[in-house]
């Protein structure tokens, strides 16, 4: 992993989201952003808790009922409980898992958190989401493309200008991946309750984010097989005992869907 000192003068979607995950890896520039966009959208660290417990509920699912065996988990974020890794080899030990980020504090985390894997079976790569094929290059190190892989994309895409940008990037991935893959995927939608947040963030000199309508965001399941209940609130995919906010109406929609 590359060593690259992180920029302290512009805000980072990882550490904001660390921030209202109640983690305590930011800067003052993270903490002022967070704050106008709180402001807006104060439900946001809600959304954030919840995308967390959708990615549970469905790499659970992969690693068991669907019996996947490898994961590709870009945009990762900083690392914090019940990682992908974590909650896959719980269910099936064998489980690999490679993370993908571009943040210089997602990747310090990054070596804390491979010193207590077992080794050889996750591993973070320095990329970007923008270079799909270098994505690729790097996983088939340690992942094997011709048997499923789990491709989770959660609140990543909407830093991706362009619909069909990003359906050609998701496209990209996921052709490369053998039947029985599938798309683990969480968007926010064009809406009041998260239009003014965004403003705040894209006026901050961040990475510029991008809301889509429910219809865009199906879009990105176009040839796969969308397993029910379809593309929902996060809260509602398959929720279990003790998920939490799934009486409340998300503005943070995730699906999952299976390459055949």
């Amino acid at each position: 992993m590359t060593d690259r000192p992180p920029d302290t003068s512009v805000p980072s979607p990882a550490r904001i989201y660390d921030l209202w995950l109640g983690g305590h890896d930011h800067y003052e520039i993270d903490r002022i952003v967070s704050e106008q966009i709180l402001a807006a959208v104060p439900d946001l660290p809600v959304l954030a808790r919840a995308n967390r417990e959708f990615l549970g509920r469905a790499v659970r699912h992969l690693a068991g009922e669907a019996g996947v065996r490898q994961f590709l988990d870009v945009g990762t974020g900083i690392p914090t409980a019940d990682n992908t890794h974590q909650v896959a080899q719980s269910v099936a030990p064998d489980s690999r898992v490679v993370y993908v980020d571009n943040d210089p504090a997602v990747l310090a985390h990054a070596r804390e958190l491979l010193r207590a894997a077992p080794a050889g079976t996750t591993v973070f790569v320095d990329g970007d989401l923008r270079d799909p094929g270098g994505i690729l290059a790097s996983a088939a190190e340690l992942l094997d493309f011709d048997r499923p892989i789990g491709l989770t994309l959660l609140g990543v895409i909407d830093f991706v200008p362009g619909t069909g940008a990003a359906r050609t990037i998701i496209g990209e991935l996921m052709s490369a991946m053998a039947p029985g893959s599938h798309l683990v995927l969480s968007h926010g939608l064009v809406g009041k309750q998260l239009e003014e947040g965004v403003r705040h963030w894209n006026e901050s000199g961040g990475s510029p984010m991008t809301l889509r309508t429910l219809e865009e965001v199906t879009s990105f399941f176009d040839g796969l097989e969308l397993l029910e209940p379809g593309v929902v609130p996060l809260p509602r995919w398959r929720p279990v005992p003790g998920t939490r906010y799934a009486d409340r109406e998300a503005v943070y929609y995730a699906g999952v869907g299976r390459k055949p």
